[in-house]
């Protein structure tokens, strides 16, 4: 398996979470891109340059698209991208769904959908004054 993962995020976040995440885990186990969509930036051009990054990061086993923002111009972008039937599209992407997704990279698509919102879901946690996690 090899789900290519595309980035569709506000300014430089993208960015800053995928070198984040190769960073700790000191490697990037998927063929990755990163897209931003700026504040007054063309929303049909990035759309075009999406799809230009679906057939490069597409080998057959479809793509995992994260995005940042529900409702927000990258978000709308990136759920325009499933009319392909390869495409799979997340939101809320924060580091421990991009994190979750690259501990995974033998998983198939809906597989790796699943992961990724269980870590961005599981991610989230309130800690305490000792620093100790508290989930609810």
């Amino acid at each position: 398996m090899n789900v290519g993962i595309l980035l569709v995020t506000h300014g430089q976040i993208g960015n800053a979470l995928l070198q984040t995440a190769v960073e700790v885990l000191g490697v990037c186990p998927l063929s990755s891109c990163v897209l931003s969509a700026p504040a007054g930036c063309d929303p049909e051009k990035i759309l075009a340059e999406a799809g230009a990054a679906l057939n490069e990061l597409d080998s057959g086993d479809g793509v995992l698209v994260l995005t940042d923002l529900y409702g927000s111009t990258p978000s709308n972008i990136a759920c325009k991208l499933q009319m392909r039937a390869q495409v799979r599209v997340v939101t809320g992407l924060n580091l421990p769904m991009l994190i979750r997704v690259l501990n995974y990279p033998g998983l198939d698509l809906d597989s790796l959908r699943d992961k990724a919102l269980s870590g961005g879901r599981d991610g989230v946690l309130s800690c305490n004054a000792e620093g100790k996690p508290h989930a609810g």
